[in-house]
């Protein structure tokens, strides 16, 4: 009579507060995160800690801006050369936003560091423009590293992120994460927390903040990082840090709102501390089960096309 009881409460439970419910009966296994497509993995070992839908291609925003740096630093070309900024040579997508003046010129390996730490979209493109052999060089350059390190689901067709056209996995961004800490140019910009770019001819001074807001707090020893933002994509973060000693990567993809990755973050360092799976905001769940809905019907829809 107690365990019917106690399986009746259960089920109540779950009615009214899923996640709750979950918890109690022991079932869960792993953080609960407000982002659709996520994977947490000790970068030391290899060991894969938690996967979410870690194999979904979707598109992943301004993530795409860690590739471009790698593909620059692997150029070798000096990064104090003074870089000319021009206009994007197509007609750029109505998000390509930027604060950088046209003609003006700054250095190489500060343009990199405003791609990085203040998601700069002319930044990233410059940097392309200026690639050895031009633009489309610079593509096909950020395809063939990423076939290097064994990205299979990745494709990139633009250096900022803007297109939704770049496509990536979970898993294939966790092999971005560790590359992309072998760098230190990358993992000094990405610890950045505000720089100010010094431009010349015209000469002015801009200043940019990190937007990863984790990065601005002592308690958080992040090694690279990144965040991104397109209506398709939702919001994204990718980094590395430290927990309890072990090199930790994070990929979070397609969340709502600022706060939701940063909160998944929160979630999943607890989880490894505490084993706690912690609580997500209603509206962000909300959002979570609404684009993961919107996810599997478009894989039925295409399975049934073929």
């Amino acid at each position: 009579m107690i365990r019917t009881h106690a399986v009746a409460l259960l089920l109540c439970l779950a009615l009214l507060f899923p996640w709750s419910a979950a918890k109690a009966a022991g079932t869960d296994n792993g953080p609960r995160l407000g982002s659709v497509h996520a994977a947490v993995v000790d970068l030391d070992s290899g060991e894969i800690l938690h996967a979410k839908h870690a194999d979904r291609v979707v598109p992943i925003a301004s993530i795409t801006k860690v590739m471009t740096a790698m593909v620059v630093l692997d150029s070798a070309e000096p990064l104090d050369e003074w870089l000319r900024v021009m206009d994007w040579h197509e007609p750029p997508p109505a998000n390509a936003f930027s604060r950088i003046r046209l003609e003006s010129e700054l250095q190489r390996r500060n343009l990199l560091r405003l791609a990085l730490m203040s998601s700069e979209n002319r930044a990233s493109y410059v940097l392309a423009r200026h690639h050895p052999g031009g633009y489309d060089a610079f593509i096909d350059a950020m395809n063939a590293r990423a076939a290097e390190l064994g990205m299979t689901d990745t494709e990139f067709v633009d250096p900022a992120g803007l297109s939704t056209g770049n496509v990536s996995t979970a898993n294939d961004l966790v092999r971005l994460l560790q590359a992309a800490g072998e760098y230190p140019e990358i993992v000094e910009a990405s610890q950045t927390p505000a720089y100010t770019a010094r431009f010349r001819r015209p000469r002015y001074n801009k200043g940019y903040r990190n937007t990863n807001v984790l990065v601005h707090r002592g308690s958080w020893p992040i090694e690279v990082s990144k965040s991104g933002y397109l209506n398709a994509a939702g919001r994204c973060l990718v980094m590395s840090t430290r927990v309890d000693g072990r090199r930790i990567g994070m990929v979070m993809l397609d969340s709502l709102g600022t706060r939701t990755p940063i909160g998944d973050a929160g979630r999943i360092r607890n989880w490894l501390q505490t084993g706690d799976s912690g609580v997500i905001a209603g509206r962000a769940l909300e959002y979570e089960r609404e684009r993961r809905a919107m996810y599997e019907q478009a894989e039925q829809q295409t399975a049934g096309a073929q």
